[in-house]
């Protein structure tokens, strides 16, 4: 009979130790880092695409709150490479600006990068970040130590394409 409680306390105890062993290995495992996962190349693009959104036929009216434009609101009429904007309110109703030539760039859902060229030198006029989700526009017009402006974009007129 004492062979046999021998054995049964060293079998728990092989057990206790087993099961310890096994509990540390998988506590390491868990917090050790994870040398084998893939991890992207530095530059790697896999969910980017750089593809052109047509604003032909877009009329948004982009009134400023925030920054060198504060006070204004302007409208712009977007054609398939031009754009036209007009002061509608604020300051500067009245100036006429000439037509640009522009570029749109989907970044996000409901998201647009839109830079405005000079059609002649293609320098940049006017560059605009607007979230139609949130309705917000980041406009940067080079120009001055504060070329920034931050405000709301509404869309007065749809297009043919939807927004992305």
């Amino acid at each position: 009979m004492r062979i046999s409680k021998r054995i049964l306390v060293v079998a728990a105890g092989l057990f206790v130790a087993i099961a310890l062993a096994g509990t540390a290995a998988v506590a390491a495992n868990a917090t050790a880092p994870r040398s084998h996962q893939a991890s992207p190349a530095s530059g790697a693009s896999h969910h980017l695409k750089l593809e052109r959104f047509d604003l032909n036929g877009y009329v948004f009216d982009t009134s400023y709150t925030l920054g060198r434009n504060t006070g204004n609101t302007f409208q712009q009429t977007y054609g398939h490479s031009m754009v036209q904007g007009v002061p509608i309110k604020g300051p500067l109703v009245g100036t006429q600006f000439p037509p640009e030539n522009y570029v749109a760039i989907p970044i996000g859902h409901h998201q647009l990068y839109v830079s405005w060229l000079d059609p002649t030198s293609f320098a940049l006029v006017d560059v605009f970040v607007m979230d139609f989700a949130r309705h917000t526009v980041f406009d940067y017009a080079p120009g001055s130590d504060h070329p920034e402006s931050a405000g709301t974009v509404t869309v007065v007129h749809r297009g043919r394409s939807p927004l992305p």
